[in-house]
């Protein structure tokens, strides 16, 4: 079985976050390395991300932060300037060996607006937890993406920097996978053992047009 496919998430995989992580510590009037020191240590803990949150403001909402940041002109927001470097070239290098793209990832609708602005002419489909009422890592997200993406569960290569959330629920689905070691998910959990069911394990996505390529070659 060949990879036909490529499906992208979106934070750390494609955009480079560590802004955005400063402007939620200077919402919350956190020090921003002391925001992003705690925010590591709840990963290390296998926690959800959103627990960083409650330790400097308990009961915090963020969906509800989201909006009070919104109606104030601090949205999260992120451009052309927080994409990895390897984001446009790879997937160019992907489209002209004719494998069909998408960025699908746990986003908010404002979100998925921004993804459509950057990236409506580099790839086929844009999908966001919010717009398919389901959010990773949760089996129906991933039903979603099998749904929509013209190929069998077996010959799409979701890529992601997350274990918990990419790899192993992708996995599951049927998928083939791609874990790449940027961000905060990524480079703490690279030593876990699961890693090793990751199909293809890279640095940087300029690295998968080889990868699917020899992949491919091999399946013949």
């Amino acid at each position: 079985m060949t990879i036909k496919a490529v499906v992208f998430d979106v934070g750390e995989c494609l955009v480079d976050e560590t802004r955005e992580y400063g402007t939620w510590a200077d919402w919350l009037n956190v020090p921003r390395h002391t925001f992003v020191a705690q925010l590591g240590a709840v990963i290390a803990q296998g926690r959800d991300y959103r627990e960083t949150f409650q330790v400097f403001r308990p009961g915090f909402d963020l969906y509800e932060e989201r909006e009070k940041r919104a109606a104030v002109g601090r949205p999260e927001t992120f451009g052309e300037e927080d994409l990895y470097p390897d984001v446009r070239p790879s997937f160019a290098q992907l489209r002209a060996a004719g494998l069909w793209l998408a960025i699908a990832g746990n986003q908010t609708v404002r979100a998925g607006g921004i993804l459509r602005e950057l990236f409506s002419a580099d790839v086929d489909l844009i999908g966001t937890s919010d717009d398919w009422g389901a959010s990773k890592p949760d089996p129906l997200f991933f039903e979603r993406v099998a749904e929509v993406t013209p190929a069998s569960p077996g010959e799409v290569l979701y890529v992601g920097d997350r274990l918990d959330n990419d790899v192993l629920p992708a996995a599951r689905q049927g998928m083939q996978t791609a874990l790449i070691r940027r961000g905060p998910w990524g480079w703490i959990q690279q030593h876990d053992p699961t890693t090793e069911q990751a199909t293809f394990r890279i640095d940087s996505l300029a690295e998968l047009p080889v990868l699917i390529a020899n992949f491919n070659a091999a399946a013949r």
